[in-house]
């Protein structure tokens, strides 16, 4: 993190804060970070790092609401620039895959705040990012099936989990591996093995994924 945080502006510094988080959680385990490590990543203060924020929690709360906004953002956006429910399901995974493998120290996060005992705001954003992306995905899966893409029979809850499992799955290995990359690697072949399973029997995006 560069010394010219010293002299950004509040809403910037607050955007810098989140992202050393962020930096912090690829390398170490998010809940070991502490305030006087993140303002040490920034060259600040914890006394300048608490001008923006009350507490760690209200730092964490912000990390989640980036991290929701972000990636929803991405997911919408690729999802859009496609002619088919099926296409717009495999742009929107490959941009979960993309934005998690540009920021590994995201799903550590996210595991962290939905294993944590205790409610917090952190927490509450980031189950309603499971909540809202999952809809998304029924959604399209509905969509497929109105359109004759997707299977009737494939309940769309069901595939909302397990492509979201899918997502958590790659994380998982790579984070083993300690290889981040395999994530981009496996996402395409992993991608084309749900669509075959979802796909309506002899329907074309079934023969393009083989």
């Amino acid at each position: 993190m560069p010394a010219t945080t010293k002299h950004l502006p509040a809403a910037q510094r607050r955007i810098a804060t989140v992202k050393a988080v962020i930096e912090l959680a690829a390398q170490q385990n998010p809940s070991e970070i502490t305030t006087a490590a993140i303002a040490k990543h920034m060259h600040l203060t914890q006394g300048a790092l608490f001008r923006h924020f009350r507490d760690k929690n209200a730092i964490w709360e912000s990390v989640m609401g980036w991290v929701a906004k972000r990636l929803l953002d991405s997911v919408d956006k690729a999802s859009r620039q496609t002619a088919s429910p099926l296409a717009a399901l495999e742009a929107m995974f490959l941009a979960h895959i993309a934005f998690v493998a540009d920021h590994p120290g995201v799903p550590r996060m996210m595991f962290g705040e939905l294993q944590r005992a205790e409610d917090s705001a952190a927490k509450q954003i980031a189950r309603d990012l499971m909540g809202r992306y999952g809809q998304r995905i029924a959604v399209l899966i509905a969509a497929g099936q109105a359109a004759g893409e997707v299977a009737a029979e494939v309940d769309n809850r069901a595939a909302a989990t397990l492509l979201i499992g899918a997502v958590q799955g790659l994380v998982m290995q790579s984070m083993m591996a300690g290889r981040p990359e395999l994530m981009r690697q496996q996402a395409a072949p992993l991608f084309a093995m749900l669509r075959r399973g979802m796909a309506k029997p002899g329907h074309g995006g079934c023969e393009e994924a083989k």
